[in-house]
């Protein structure tokens, strides 16, 4: 998946929390809204504020997808909150594919 597709399926699928993300999708995204959000705080902070708050729930979204394509719980961004747990979550976003949940077909986790 490259860039704009990256972008336009995250985009499309803003609030789905069911179903995978693969990586490449997953970490264009997170540059796309690192990208954004350093050019939008440029312009105003109060723009920045803005546009951080509306790529939000699409980041959770598939930060979600991409935990299900490991075969975690979306739940797990929760460790988000704890500071250190964030680590752990970078760990599992950058693990490959876990075949075995492609080989059963299951889109939910």
């Amino acid at each position: 998946m490259n860039f704009s597709q990256a972008i336009s399926s995250c985009l499309r699928n803003y609030a789905t929390f069911s179903g995978r993300a693969p990586r490449s999708e997953f970490w264009w995204f997170f540059l796309f809204q690192l990208l954004v959000s350093v050019a939008a705080t440029l312009l105003s902070e109060k723009f920045g504020s803005l546009v951080n708050l509306a790529l939000l729930l699409p980041a959770l979204a598939v930060g979600a997808r991409r935990l299900h394509d490991i075969g975690k719980s979306g739940w797990w961004q929760l460790l988000m909150l704890t500071g250190i747990g964030l680590l752990l979550l970078i760990y599992w976003w950058v693990q490959p594919t876990d075949e075995r949940i492609s080989a059963q077909g299951s889109s939910a986790v």
